[in-house]
């Protein structure tokens, strides 16, 4: 089931996740739909707090960047990109390796038609659990890093706005503030 993506200005963006507790069928169809949405929306991540849920829940799909080089390691192993895509990650712990911020272009469904630069760290290793609850440990770098490292901040209540240099957010201003009124026009709030 298609679900419906939260726009900047909605609360629910800024909300840190809870923990997930239940590894059960309701866990699994919620992901499923998260899945089907952001393929619907043609992104490649999507976190709970973008469909309205503060989770510490998050998917990605990066079969379609194949081209794009990086390289990942699963529980010590690289399996093939296609056997693990989609990807679910519950309770997610995600730590920056070291080396020099890479600033890159990025977007996000809950921002349609806005995109900016972002300083992220190289690689990270994310320790996390599945849908069954068993632990993984995934360490990554170029694109994967940089969206675990977007989805993970949507799952603490950051935003990718909130790690522009100020020129750069500055300049988006007037765009996000359109965004934020249209949000809250659509749910009737006064603007």
């Amino acid at each position: 089931m298609i679900l419906r993506v939260t726009h900047f200005g909605e609360s629910i963006l800024r909300e840190p996740g809870k923990p997930v507790e239940h590894f059960d069928t309701a866990l699994r169809e919620l992901a499923q739909n998260m899945i089907e949405t952001m393929h619907a929306e043609e992104g490649i991540g999507l976190a709970a707090q973008q469909i309205d849920r503060a989770l510490q829940l998050f998917v990605v799909d990066l079969s379609v960047l194949s081209e794009i080089d990086f390289d990942y390691r699963l529980d010590g192993k690289k399996p093939p990109l296609d056997l693990i895509m989609p990807h679910v990650f519950v309770n997610a712990v995600l730590t920056p390796l070291p080396g020099r911020a890479l600033v890159a272009e990025e977007g996000c469904l809950s921002f349609p038609g806005i995109r900016g630069d972002v300083p992220r760290a190289p690689a990270v290793r994310v320790t996390y659990q599945d849908l069954d609850g068993h632990a993984h440990e995934l360490e990554t770098d170029g694109w994967f890093a940089r969206v675990l490292q977007h989805e993970f901040d949507h799952t603490e209540g950051v935003l990718f706005i909130d790690l522009m240099e100020n020129r750069a957010r500055r300049m988006l201003e007037p765009r996000l503030k359109r965004l934020k009124r249209a949000t809250e026009e659509s749910f009737g709030a006064p603007s």
